[in-house]
C-alpha cells in the first residue's frame, strides 16, 4: 500500500492528481509542518522500535488508493505531499532530483548522517532513510523493489551524479588506437630501412677505403713512372706528383657565425653534408656557454644553435659512423657526444682536465681519444659510459696535446699500421694500435719546440707540422713529412716509425694564434697533394702545391684564419675557411 502511495508522481501538476479533494488538504499544509514532520521522522529512528515501525506499515497498509489521498491517510513521515507545491520547470526539477534524496526529497549532503549513499542495485538515497527504510521494509529499494539488506549500502564521496555521454570519447578512443597501430607498423618499418641504411653505409665505407688505397698504389705507380728516363710527368721528392690543372677555388659563401667573435673550430660530416662551428652562445643571458652552429653544405643555408660545452670548445672530430654523431672537445673537462640528428648531448665524459683535441678511431668507431692539457690521451668506449677505459701517459714532457689525428690500417702504404699521431707544443709521438687494444709509442724526431699544429693525410700517409717564428727561421713554417716504419731487427716483428721531411713552406713572421691547418688531395684527382695554412700577417689562407712547392692561391680573409677545412658534396670539392667572426665557401672550378 506504501508503494502504490508513492506512485503518485512528484513532477505531476495538482491538476492531474485524480480526485480534486487533494487540494484543500496541501493548501492547508504549511512547509513549517512539513518540516516538524521530517524531524519527527528523522528523530525518531534510534528509539522506536522495529515492531512499531511494522504496527504503522500495517495501520496504512489496507487503505484503499483512493482512501490514500484523503488527510486520514496523510501520517507525519509522508513527505510525498510536498508535491503539491506550485509547478516547477522540468529541467529545475531533473537538476533537483539529482541532489535529492528519494525518500524524504531533502538534499543528501557528503558528510553527516544524511550522506549520499546506494544499493546494490544502484540507486540513490541519504544514508539515514535508507537505513531505516531497510530495517522496517522487509529488505526491499524503495524504487525498483529489489531485495536489498543494510550491508548492501554504500557511502559515496560525491556532491552531485550526472550521466555524461562518452559515444564521442568512444570513437575517439578507437582512432587513437587504429593511428596508434598504423604508427607502430611505421616505426617498424622506419626501424627496418635504417638497419638497410646502416649496412649499405658499411659496405659504402668498405669501397671507398678500397678506392683510396687503389688511388694510393696509382699515385706511387705514377711517382716511380716519372723517375725513369724519357716519363714526360713531373715529380718531385717525396714521390708526390704536381698538379698541372689550370683551375682554382672561387669564392661561393660567406656564413657570418658570431659578431662577437670567439669561433675555433670547425668539422665536417659527410653522412649529413653539414659543416658545424664552435661559437660563444648568442643568447649568453638565458643559454650561457658555447655550442656549435649547423650549416648545409648542400643547399649552402644555416641553421640552429645547439647549446653543448660551458666553456671554449678546442676539438670537434666526426667518424666514420653514419649516425651523426659529433665529438666535441672543451675547457670545462669535458668530452661530449651530440647527436646531430636530436641535436642534444646523449654522452659526457669528465676528464678532471681541460681537453684541447680529440678524434675518433677509425678502425673501431666504438672508441674515441681525448688530448689533456698534461699531454695524456684518454681513451673511452662508447659501450662504457661511466669513465675511460685506457690513459696513455706522456713520455717525456707534459705539455698540452694541441692536435690528435687517427690513421687507419692500410694493406699497402709506407706506414701500414693504424695508430694515433699526437702533437704537443714540444714534439709529437705515434701511438701504434696493437691486437688487443695495446699501444706502443714511437717518438718522431721534429725541431724542438713551437709546433702548433700537427695534421695527417691518411691515404699517402703524409703529415704537415706547423711551426712558429723562431731567431734561426722568424716565418711561420708548415713542414711536411712523409711518415715511415722499418723493421726493429731483422729477426724482430716490432718495427720503428718515423718521419722523413719532404717539403717546407713558409708565411708570415706573425703566429700568436694556435691555427689549424690542413693537407689534402687534390680536387683533381691525380694524386697530388695540397697544403692550404692560415698567414696571420696577411690574413688569408695560402694554398700551395706539395709536389713543386709553389703557392698556388692565396685565399683572402678580413681577420687571421684560425682553421681550415676541405669538403667533398655531390662531386664537387669545397674549401671552407673559418675566422672568428665568419666562414668563407670557396668552391673548385
Amino acid at each position: 500500500a506504501l508503494d502504490s502511495y508513492f506512485q503518485i508522481s512528484r513532477t505531476q501538476e495538482p491538476a492531474t492528481i485524480p480526485g480534486s479533494h487533494l487540494e484543500p488538504l496541501h493548501t492547508v499544509r504549511s512547509s513549517q509542518e512539513h518540516r516538524s514532520q521530517i524531524t519527527e521522522l528523522q528523530s525518531s529512528g534510534s528509539d522506536s522500535s522495529t515492531s512499531e515501525e511494522e504496527e504503522e506499515v500495517e495501520a496504512a497498509a489496507p487503505l484503499p488508493p483512493a482512501a490514500q489521498q484523503t488527510p486520514a491517510a496523510s501520517s507525519p513521515g509522508l513527505t510525498p505531499l510536498k508535491k503539491q507545491e506550485p509547478p516547477i520547470p522540468a529541467a529545475a526539477l531533473e537538476e533537483e532530483e539529482g541532489d535529492t534524496c528519494a525518500i524524504c526529497f531533502e538534499p543528501w549532503t557528503n558528510a553527516g548522517d544524511h550522506r549520499l549513499s546506494a544499493l546494490r542495485c544502484g540507486h540513490l538515497f541519504g544514508y539515514t532513510c535508507i537505513d531505516r527504510w531497510l530495517k522496517g521494509q522487509a529488505g526491499k529499494c524503495p524504487q525498483c523493489n529489489k531485495k536489498a539488506k543494510r550491508s548492501d549500502i554504500v557511502v559515496l564521496y560525491a556532491r552531485t551524479l550526472k550521466a555524461l555521454d562518452t559515444s564521442e570519447q568512444e570513437r575517439m578512443k578507437s582512432s587513437l588506437e587504429k593511428e596508434q597501430k598504423l604508427r607502430r607498423q611505421a616505426e617498424l618499418e622506419s626501424a627496418q630501412s635504417r638497419l638497410q641504411l646502416q649496412v649499405l653505409t658499411d659496405e659504402c665505407s668498405k669501397l671507398r677505403k678500397q678506392v683510396q688505397e687503389l688511388k694510393a698504389l696509382m699515385a706511387q705507380h705514377n711517382g716511380s713512372a716519372s723517375k725513369q728516363p724519357g716519363s714526360s710527368r713531373t715529380c718531385f721528392p717525396g714521390g708526390l706528383p704536381s698538379s698541372q690543372s689550370q683551375r682554382k677555388y672561387h669564392l661561393e659563401k660567406v656564413f657570418v657565425v658570431s659578431q662577437a667573435g670567439n669561433c675555433r673550430v670547425m668539422a665536417y660530416c659527410d653522412s649529413l653534408s653539414c659543416l658545424v662551428v664552435s661559437q660563444p652562445s648568442p643568447q649568453s643571458t638565458f643559454i650561457p656557454g658555447c655550442g656549435v652552429k649547423m650549416m648545409s653544405v648542400a643547399n649552402l643555408k644555416s641553421s640552429q644553435y645547439i647549446p653543448i660545452h660551458s666553456k671554449q670548445i678546442r676539438g670537434l672530430a666526426f667518424g666514420s659512423r653514419a649516425d651523426g654523431l659529433l665529438l666535441s672537445a672543451a675547457l670545462d673537462n669535458t668530452l661530449k657526444l651530440t647527436s646531430l640528428a636530436t641535436n642534444t648531448v646523449v654522452q659526457t665524459y669528465n676528464t678532471g682536465r681541460p681537453v684541447w683535441s680529440c678524434c675518433w678511431c677509425l678502425d673501431d668507431t666504438n672508441y674515441v681519444y681525448a688530448g689533456l692539457v698534461n699531454g695524456s690521451i684518454m681513451i673511452y668506449d662508447l659501450r662504457d659510459t661511466n669513465c675511460h677505459v685506457q690513459e696513455l701517459v706522456p713520455q717525456k714532457s707534459r705539455c698540452p696535446m694541441v692536435s690528435l689525428s687517427y690513421l687507419p690500417q692500410m694493406a699497402s702504404a709506407s706506414l701500414p699500421y693504424g695508430g694515433i699521431l699526437a702533437g704537443t707544443l714540444e714534439g709529437a709521438c705515434f701511438w701504434e694500435r696493437k691486437a688487443g687494444n695495446s699501444y706502443r709509442p714511437h717518438h718522431l724526431l721534429l725541431e724542438p719546440g713551437g709546433c702548433i699544429d700537427i695534421q695527417t693525410e691518411t691515404t699517402t700517409r703524409h703529415c704537415l707540422a706547423t711551426y712558429r717564428p723562431s731567431k734561426s727561421n722568424p716565418c711561420v713554417r708548415c713542414v711536411l713529412m712523409e711518415l715511415t716504419c722499418s723493421p726493429l731487427t731483422e729477426a724482430s716483428e716490432d718495427v720503428v716509425c718515423s718521419s722523413n721531411p719532404v717539403q717546407t713552406f713558409s708565411a708570415g713572421p706573425t703566429c700568436k694564434l694556435l691555427t689549424k691547418n690542413a693537407i689534402f688531395q687534390s680536387p683533381e684527382e691525380d694524386g697530388s697533394i695540397f697544403v692550404c695554412a692560415g698567414d696571420e700577417a696577411s690574413n688569408s689562407a695560402m694554398l700551395w702545391d706539395a709536389g713543386s712547392g709553389s703557392l698556388l692561391q692565396k685565399l683572402q680573409a678580413d681577420l687571421p684564419v684560425l682553421d681550415i677545412c676541405p669538403m667533398e658534396v655531390n662531386q664537387t670539392h669545397l674549401l671552407a675557411t673559418l675566422t672568428e667572426k665568419a666562414v668563407k665557401l670557396y668552391k673548385w672550378q
